[in-house]
């Protein structure tokens, strides 16, 4: 073979190369912009639309269980106000951990009457979950566990009742501040809540929970 028939398959075979290591590199890149920019609409979604939350406590019981997933629609406080009924995730007062209440910070009485304000101004700096049970304007007495809102008791059939624990009776009305929502516990017994730290002004209610997603036997709209 000549060697002017050599010189002519290198230049054919050397482009081929090029090409097709220039495809792989532009593939990959193509891929990594993709999984970037997937990875950041993830995130995004968790931090400005629905947020996963892990239950921490009993105090929820039977409706969601220690460990149980929920996820919290972050926008919707954006476009309307709670409601009573509704499961949502918020700051409680500065001082809830230590049930302080009131714009003098005090311990509450049991058996007289639930706290009826916040220490105010500042949140507690953590994240609780509570259901709403009375909002701006509304008077509440609570009886074994049930609270009776502007003179009518709620429809509970959710909760597990607590009896006549001291905790769990508040025979004295109380109302709730323009602005403001008294949040419980289901498991109305074993619940850390407004009762003894004071209803949560509208600013600091995180979203409302919308569903469940773990265990998957669990799973369902709340």
């Amino acid at each position: 073979m000549s060697p002017g028939t050599q010189t002519g398959k290198k230049p054919g075979t050397q482009p081929g190369k090029k090409k097709r290591s220039k495809t792989l590199t532009s593939s990959i890149v193509e891929l990594v912009a993709i999984i970037a920019v997937a990875l950041g609409l993830a995130l995004g979604i968790q931090a400005w639309v629905i947020k996963p939350y892990r239950i921490p406590s009993g105090s929820m019981e039977p409706t969601l269980a220690v460990g149980q997933r929920v996820l919290v629609n972050r926008i919707g406080m954006d476009f309307s106000d709670p409601h009573v009924g509704e499961i949502t995730v918020f700051h409680p007062p500065e001082g809830a951990e230590q049930e302080q209440c009131g714009p003098i910070p005090h311990t509450i009485r049991l058996g007289g009457e639930a706290c009826s304000q916040p220490v105010p101004k500042k949140d507690g700096g953590v994240n609780f979950i509570k259901r709403i049970v009375a909002g701006p304007g509304d008077t509440i007495s609570i009886s074994e566990g049930h609270v009776i809102r502007n003179g009518v008791r709620e429809k509970d059939s959710y909760i597990r009742a607590c009896g006549a624990s001291a905790e769990c009776n508040f025979p004295k009305p109380i109302k709730i501040p323009a602005g403001h929502w008294f949040m419980m516990g289901d498991n109305r017994g074993e619940s850390d809540d407004s009762r003894f730290w004071g209803p949560v002004p509208t600013g600091w209610i995180i979203g409302g929970a919308v569903a469940t997603y773990w265990p998957i036997d669990r799973i369902g709209i709340l």
